[in-house]
């Protein structure tokens, strides 16, 4: 262990964790910090963000390096850095720079009354419990997708979100990029005429081909905290890293992982929104969701191979259907008027009364088709929302000091994550589920609505 990395003292967690999740009161330390944008809108003492970093592996590093090219615009700042591997967090670290400091607990990091917003690129299972802590602690998150890993930790975080007023953006990054933007504005202005259905494909969820027996944890990392609010369970090399998304109870599959992009991106285009997650006091019809897929007999990786899930919304009608893997729709690049070559292609086709669109998301870039990229509005045509500089973290902080939503807000981001949630449930039941968005549960179905929370292991709670 690295004497300089600060270690959690078990008998101050229990004191100051929040209790189980869904109870009427939360005991973890709830402050406003005095010097930060701690609601959105409300100036600080000066203009800059100073961040800390929560989960600094493979994802969280590259969000630090986008986060560093930022830097010298000297509206931000890096403070602190946290892992429970200490491999990861040192070379975070060299990163963040000799003014930042490095914490193997993120509570640490929350009881900073200096830093303003926190970074949260954790493995899935820590979103929920994460998320709730920071906001508690008037914290403004940028939080990794997907979103939740269950219902009840998806309102367990809006309503944190809401109570403590800060500003939540999900890391669903295609809102914010530019061909999204056009696709959204192009199909906004009716150029397919009335959309009635979205088909997104993906390919399929790998399989553990080669298991290993269970060991001891590697040196430098934490394993106990790595699982955090999952039940306890000895160590595999085929849990982490990455690999963690293979498995239900902390991943979900590629539904949960890339669907957090294709169908974030189709519920924003489709202004579906409050069709899984209403306003409060506002009405919507009930969801149908029904899953088949093809799930692995063997090793620990137990998410769906093959998947088809059809989502029916009602008021307004239209069908969204998830295919793994779907028919794949290669991209041709008009400039060099050759198929452009993205690994692993995946995407969704917006399906019109006059015409149909095809949306492809890459890893980290979004394309559409040349016709909705070259379309020229028109005098009185429909505006929709253009993130600065088409980047998913300026939108952040834009929202932060102008006190508005982000394009991918947390209620957005949970919306998105139901519809994986509750998929994975279709397929695990073998059947169709309804879903009552104003209530947010699972009607006529009590199994299933028994699976809509989990224990948490105490005391990772929020």
């Amino acid at each position: 262990m690295n004497p300089g990395i600060p270690r959690p003292d078990r008998r101050r967690f229990l004191k100051t964790s929040a209790v189980a999740l869904g109870s009427a009161a939360l005991g973890f330390p709830s402050f406003i910090p005095s010097r930060a944008l701690a609601a959105p809108g409300r100036p600080g003492a000066n203009d800059r963000l100073v961040l800390g970093h929560i989960g600094v592996g493979g994802r969280g590093f590259r969000l630090m390096n986008e986060l560093s090219a930022k830097l010298p615009r000297g509206d931000l700042a890096f403070a602190a850095v946290c892992d429970v591997d200490e491999a990861r967090l040192a070379r975070a670290l060299g990163k963040a720079g000799p003014a930042a400091t490095a914490y193997r607990d993120y509570r640490y990091i929350l009881e900073r009354k200096d830093i303003d917003a926190v970074v949260i690129a954790t493995p899935d299972h820590w979103h929920g419990v994460g998320m709730v802590h920071a906001a508690q602690c008037g914290k403004h998150v940028y939080l990794e997708k997907p979103a939740c890993c269950t219902i009840a930790e998806g309102t367990a975080m809006v309503r944190a979100a809401r109570e403590h007023k800060v500003c939540v953006q999900v890391g669903s990054q295609g809102r914010s990029q530019r061909e999204c933007y056009l696709a959204n504005r192009y199909i906004a202005n009716g150029n397919l005429g009335r959309v009635h259905k979205v088909t997104c494909w993906h390919y399929e969820s790998p399989v553990d081909k080669n298991p290993v027996p269970d060991s001891a944890p590697p040196p430098g990392l934490d394993w106990d905290l790595w699982l955090g609010p999952l039940p306890w369970r000895p160590y595999n090399a085929r849990y982490l890293p990455g690999t963690f998304r293979w498995i239900m109870e902390s991943g979900g599959g590629q539904i949960r992982d890339r669907g957090a992009h294709v169908m974030s991106n189709a519920l924003w285009i489709m202004n579906a929104e409050r069709q899984m997650f209403p306003a409060p006091g506002a009405s919507a019809s009930p969801v149908t969701i029904s899953a088949t897929g093809t799930v692995p007999t063997s090793g620990l990786w137990d998410t769906a191979i093959t998947m088809e899930v059809v989502y029916e919304f009602r008021n307004p009608d239209w069908t969204l259907v998830w295919s793994q893997p779907g028919e794949r729709i290669p991209y041709f690049d008009p400039q060099k008027r050759e198929e452009l070559q993205i690994r692993d292609t995946y995407g969704a086709v917006y399906h019109g009364t006059d015409d149909k669109l095809v949306v492809w998301v890459g890893d980290g870039q979004v394309f559409t088709e040349t016709k909705a990229i070259d379309w020229k509005p028109v005098p009185g045509a429909r505006e929709v929302h253009a993130s600065p500089g088409f980047d998913h973290f300026d939108d952040w902080f834009e929202a932060i000091r102008m006190g508005r939503e982000p394009v991918m807000n947390i209620e957005a981001g949970v919306a998105t994550a139901y519809l994986t949630v509750l998929a994975n449930l279709s397929l695990i039941l073998g059947r169709k589920l309804t879903w009552d968005p104003v209530k947010r549960e699972i009607i006529g179905d009590e199994a299933a609505r028994r699976m809509m929370s989990r224990p948490q292991r105490y005391p990772y709670v929020a």
